[in-house]
């Protein structure tokens, strides 16, 4: 691997797995040896991670995966408003991606009894990412891929994960059967609603732990 692009997907899908951990250092030593590329690479890869947020450059530390803040978690709640309300209130029920919606939310529930809330997590991103995708728009796409990952790193560092996800496979339900139902329009406050909730649930938990 010594293209940096690749690269740099590879790393990003590793931190938002949680392979490293908010705030963690990484060794650009040995993250190069581990990956067998150079250094040079490695570098390029990590300006494109830090451009996504992802990462950031520490005077006298080096690179740390991000931790996001209270003002981040805002912000990220903001574009998300915008985005995908915007692209749920102007599409189409015939459109494909209701289908990936309708799988996401079908996938999420029958993990509900187990306790990967990991699975459900991801069941739940992937929900959004189709409600993106309804915009048929490879630019906002690519936008909230980015928003979505910085949004994963802050989900790591709250250590309830079930309070974190639970309740909002019910929202993502209902989400959908509004849309079914009654409309884009109705949906799209529905899911505004939603929003606002999760940015509370998310900046509460980030108040307990005493985040900033």
């Amino acid at each position: 691997m010594t293209n940096a692009a690749p690269l740099a997907d590879v790393l990003r899908q590793s931190i938002i797995d949680g392979d490293f951990a908010p705030g963690s250092r990484l060794s650009e030593a040995a993250l190069a040896e581990r990956l067998d590329v150079s250094r040079n690479t490695l570098r390029e890869a990590f300006r494109v991670l830090a451009e996504q947020g992802l990462i950031e450059h520490v005077p006298h530390r080096g690179v740390s995966v991000a931790s996001p803040s209270m003002a981040d978690v805002v912000d990220i709640y903001r574009a998300r408003r915008v985005i995908e309300c915007a692209a749920l209130r102007q599409a189409e029920p015939e459109h494909p991606a209701v289908e990936l919606m309708r799988a996401a939310v079908d996938e999420a529930e029958t993990h509900l009894t187990g306790t990967d809330w990991r699975l459900i997590g991801s069941a739940n991103m992937a929900f959004h990412d189709a409600i993106v995708a309804l915009a048929d728009s490879p630019r906002l796409a690519r936008t909230y891929r980015d928003v979505a990952a910085e949004l994963r790193l802050a989900f790591l560092e709250i250590d309830d994960p079930r309070a974190l996800h639970e309740p909002f496979v019910r929202k993502n339900r209902a989400v959908l059967d509004a849309f079914l139902q009654h409309g884009p329009d109705a949906a799209a406050d529905e899911l505004e609603k939603y929003l606002i909730r999760s940015e509370r649930t998310v900046l509460g938990a980030f108040a307990r732990m005493g985040r900033i």
